[in-house]
Parts: structure tokens; C-alpha cells; sequence
């Protein structure tokens, strides 16, 4: 055998190496995680209510991020770039990717705050119309009856439309829906309460406190009521104290409560602590009737 002829063999066979190292890494991103030196690479995304899109893929790919000690922090700093000259939607892809395929990354907790704060943004923009609606009202409408047709709630109407309190309704007037068709994931054993729209990440939150009873098994609750309490009792939507009540959504089977934490509380048993602010917001995207997922 010429020299020239072993050359060809072992280039082919390199070529051949690489090219099922490709097919198998591929894989492993977009089908099915593989175990060994691929998980070790990229690890699989940490939640399975979403998945890489084909331009975090590309993303992946063309960068050449394999091998690197924290690939997810070079997409950050470039992405950290982008949210400097203003090119915000370009930045959220980038930001996304973070938190969809480098899930473990250093920088994953920051990417997913900035993704959190973007989309709360522009879920309550009125001039972001993507997934709201503008109903004109009718003869006999009513703010109950609105928000039942388009599976919203009253907070969140009047949130949309920057309402302090709920006032007469008169026929051609305009209000701003939207329907909270969000799915919430609780993750105990990270303290973290992330809220998702169609298998995209949408927020998280930090769990200040968890109580006893509360399930760490896979599981999945629906929100069986919401409600409010000012000093003791309990308040409507309607009321004048509702805005300063603390916010409680109750789930059942397995029944909890998701509520705010004071400086002085411990979890009672089957309550999720949040944050006072956090839970405010949480308490606009929810509705009667939306899941958790427990995990």
C-alpha cells in the first residue's frame, strides 16, 4: 500500500468520525439526550415543558460552543451586548437559548430574570397586542361576564387598562383582554415557581418558603379559587381595600396555597411562600382552572 493511499484511508476515516459525532451530537440536542461525553457537553434542558427551537440549535452549532467550560456564558455576553445597543428582541433569542439548552450555566439564574422581566413587559404593554384583544362593550355587558368570555380575570383587565378601581360600563367602550392560558411549574427542591405559555418559558420566581405537606413527587394541581385578605377578612375584587389585601390561590388534589411571606411568617403546612411583589404578579397571570405542575 502507497503512502499516499494510507493517507486517504485515515482522512476518510476522520472525516467519517466527525461526521457521526455530528449526527449523534444532533441528536442528542434535538431528538433524545444521550448519556456519556454528550450530557457532559451540553446538558439535556432541565425542563421538559419546553425545547430548543431550531435557531438555538443553529445557535449551538455555528458558534462552536462545544467543548467550552461554560458555553452559556459567551452566548450571555454577547447577548448582554445586544441589550446594550437597544436590540432587545435579538437579545431575548439569545437569552432564551440560555435558558432552554444551558440550563446549569453560571449565567442561567441572570438570563432567566432578564427573559422574566421582558416578557412581563410586554404581556402588560398596550402597545404589544400579541395574544390580547380589544372588546367593545355592549348593552348588557358586565366586567364578570367579559372576563369569563375570554377566560381572563378582573385583575388583569384592570391591569391592562391602568384601571384603579372597577367603574360604570357603557356601551362602545373599549377594554384591552387577554386570556391567561399560562401553565405553572413548582420545582420544591429548587424553590423555584416558573410560569409557561405553549412550552415557552415565560417567568420565575424564588421561593421564600415552603410548608410541610407540600409535594415533591411529580404531580399536578389546579387552581381551584382565588381570594383575597385585609386585615383578617376577606375581600373582593370590588372592594376599596382589594388592592392592599394579600393575594392566596388555592389549588386542589393535592390542596395548597400559594401566598406572600411577611417578615414574621413560617409556612404553614401545604402553603408556597412568595414574595409580596412576586405574588402579585403571579396572582394577574392566574385564573381559576390553570394547572401546576408539581416536580
Amino acid at each position: 500500500m502507497s503512502l499516499w493511499t494510507f493517507i486517504k484511508i485515515i482522512a476518510g476515516l476522520g472525516v467519517a468520525g466527525v461526521m457521526a459525532f455530528t449526527g449523534m451530537f444532533a441528536w442528542h440536542i434535538m431528538v433524545a439526550p444521550l448519556d456519556g461525553v454528550f450530557e457532559e457537553l451540553v446538558p439535556a434542558p432541565a425542563n421538559p415543558l419546553t425545547s430548543p427551537t431550531d435557531s438555538e440549535v443553529a445557535e449551538l452549532l455555528v458558534n462552536n460552543d462545544i467543548g467550552e467550560a461554560d458555553p452559556g456564558e459567551k452566548v450571555f455576553q454577547r447577548a448582554h451586548e445586544l441589550l446594550a445597543m437597544g436590540h432587545t428582541p435579538e437579545a431575548l433569542e439569545k437569552l432564551t437559548t440560555i435558558v432552554n439548552i444551558y440550563p446549569t450555566s453560571s449565567c442561567a439564574p441572570v438570563a432567566r430574570q432578564i427573559v422574566g422581566e421582558i416578557n412581563l413587559d410586554e404581556i402588560f404593554a398596550t402597545s404589544h397586542m400579541d395574544g390580547k384583544s380589544l372588546h367593545v362593550v355592549k348593552p348588557g355587558d358586565s366586567f364578570f361576564g367579559i372576563a369569563a368570555k375570554y377566560d381572563t380575570t378582573l385583575d388583569c383587565m384592570m391591569a391592562l387598562n391602568s384601571m384603579m378601581e372597577l367603574g360604570g360600563l357603557h356601551p362602545g367602550d373599549e377594554l384591552l383582554v387577554m386570556p391567561l392560558n399560562f401553565r405553572f411549574l413548582l420545582e420544591p427542591k429548587r424553590h423555584a415557581l416558573s410560569v409557561w405559555k405553549d412550552g415557552r418559558f415565560i417567568r420565575e420566581y424564588i421561593i421564600a418558603g415552603i410548608g410541610e405537606g407540600v409535594p415533591t413527587a411529580s404531580k399536578a394541581a389546579k387552581i381551584s379559587s382565588k381570594f383575597a385578605e385585609f386585615k383578617g377578612s376577606n375581600v373582593n375584587t370590588t372592594s376599596t381595600h382589594y388592592r392592599a389585601a394579600d393575594k392566596i390561590i388555592q389549588f386542589e388534589h393535592p390542596s395548597l396555597q400559594l401566598r406572600a411571606t411577611a417578615d414574621d411568617d413560617n409556612p404553614l403546612p401545604g402553603c408556597v411562600l412568595l414574595q409580596p411583589h412576586d405574588m402579585e404578579e403571579i396572582n394577574l397571570l392566574a385564573r381559576v382552572g390553570n394547572v401546576m405542575e408539581i416536580r
